[in-house]
C-alpha cells in the first residue's frame, strides 16, 4: 500500500513540473481534465514565465512595470512603460520566445511630472 502512495505521489510530482520547450506532458487526471487543455495551460504558463523573465533581465525595459499574460500562445503586455521605445523593445523580446504566436500590447506611457 505504501509503495502505491509513493508511486502516485511521484507521478503527480512529475506531472506538475515544468518541462523543456516543445515537450508536451499528458498526465492522467482523475478529475476528468482534458489532456490538450492541460498541455496548453502548461505551455501558456511557460511562455508567460519566459517572456516575463526576458523583460525583467533586459537593461532597457527591466525597470518598467510590465505585466505578461498568455492565452493559446498569444502574449499580452500591459502596464506602464517609461518611453515609447520600451513598448517596441518589450514586444521584440516577447516575439523571440518559443511558442509565442502573436504579441499584443496594452502598454501605457508613464506620466511625466
Amino acid at each position: 500500500m505504501r509503495t502505491r502512495r509513493v508511486s502516485a505521489a511521484l507521478v503527480l510530482l512529475l506531472c506538475t513540473l515544468a518541462v523543456a520547450p516543445g515537450v508536451s506532458v499528458g498526465c492522467a487526471s482523475g478529475g476528468g481534465g482534458h489532456p490538450a487543455k492541460i498541455n496548453q495551460t502548461l505551455d501558456d504558463a511557460t511562455i508567460q514565465t519566459r517572456v516575463k523573465t526576458a523583460i525583467l533581465n533586459d537593461p532597457a525595459v527591466g525597470g518598467d512595470q510590465i505585466d505578461v499574460t498568455s492565452q493559446d500562445g498569444v502574449v499580452t503586455l500591459s502596464g506602464v512603460i517609461k518611453s515609447a521605445d520600451h513598448e517596441a523593445r518589450a514586444a521584440e523580446l516577447a516575439r523571440k520566445i518559443g511558442g509565442v504566436k502573436d504579441v499584443k500590447t496594452a502598454l501605457k506611457l508613464e506620466a511625466q511630472p
